[in-house]
């Protein structure tokens, strides 16, 4: 039995899921909240260099996010989101416990788990980079034959 589609089916829920998480959270940074509202809280709880972490943060968040949702870039989108959630870890909640009620990191820990595994994982066959990337590596086989015959 193929499994393939199983695999590729999980990594788009899995894609489509985390990426709304992420989307949201830069959307309500930029929209929402407001960034300069968004950089004094990045500075009331210690982060350096605020209002440029927050402007970072809101917008890896927001095109990392939909990068995700889409499937394009999903190793360096995947990646970045894990760098930001650790950021997020030992700048704010690391000593807080797990529980995110208590100030804990179990949110950014899941997340950025799930980032990393998406990072090595990619996009699966059911996201951009599955469906254009392989015709994209084909063409350039097929270029870098005819240009060996010719040289």
């Amino acid at each position: 039995m193929e499994t393939g589609w199983v695999r590729d089916a999980a990594i788009l829920l899995a894609r489509i899921g985390v990426g709304v998480v992420f989307l949201a959270h830069g959307l309500r940074k930029l929209a929402v909240d407001g960034m300069a509202e968004t950089a004094a809280g990045f500075a009331e709880i210690g982060v350096p260099l605020a209002a440029l972490s927050a402007w970072l943060v809101a917008l890896i968040e927001l095109f990392a996010g939909l990068a995700l949702v889409v499937g394009v870039a999903v190793p360096v989108a995947g990646a970045l989101l894990a760098a930001v959630m650790l950021g997020a870890y030992l700048l704010v909640h690391h000593g807080r416990g797990i529980f995110v009620d208590d100030g804990g990191g179990e949110l950014v820990i899941a997340l950025g788990a799930a980032s990393l595994l998406l990072t090595v994982t990619g996009a699966g066959r059911f996201g951009f980079d599955g469906m254009v990337g392989p015709a994209v590596r084909e063409r350039m086989r097929r270029r870098d034959r005819s240009r060996e015959r010719v040289g």
